[in-house]
């Protein structure tokens, strides 16, 4: 086989509120930690362990505002991208890498939002919030990266 594939999908919960940062173009990007777990049973304890693991997920313009509006911290998503490396100096003039997951599909599978909606409300102005099986598709091209 020739060809190569980079390609990441990941159930997990939001770690954090998602930070938007905005640029002179008009786009944005959003940033924010998604924690998987692993779970199993260690065979001479006899104990059930869990494991987490923490992403670092990128999204892009259209994709990033709608994650930024629904999503909160400890919802629950469906990731898919790929694995994009940066290399960066820090204070010290050292390089550090970061690896992050460059969102390209999203779909929500609960959002605390989504509970509210269900609750009885006394303003008829409550936002909506979409389907929790929406799915969001947004191409990533390196020209859209702003480092």
């Amino acid at each position: 086989m020739s060809g190569t594939l980079n390609k990441v999908m990941l159930i997990g919960h939001l770690g954090d509120e998602i930070k938007m940062h905005y640029f002179e173009g008009g786009g944005c990007v959003g940033r924010f930690p998604l924690a998987t777990n692993e779970t199993y049973t260690n065979k001479q304890t006899n104990e059930r362990v869990t494991n987490t693991e923490w992403h670092n997920v990128v999204v892009r313009n259209k994709a990033a505002e709608i994650c930024e509006k629904y999503l909160s911290k400890g919802d629950k998503v469906y990731i898919e991208g790929r694995l994009k490396t940066r290399k960066w100096q820090d204070d010290k003039g050292q390089d550090r890498y970061s690896t992050e997951v460059q969102c390209t599909e999203f779909t929500f599978l609960s959002t605390k939002k989504e509970s509210q909606v269900n609750q009885p409300t006394t303003s008829s102005a409550q936002e909506k919030t979409p389907d929790p099986a929406t799915k969001v598709e947004e191409p990533i091209g390196d020209d859209d990266l702003p480092f």
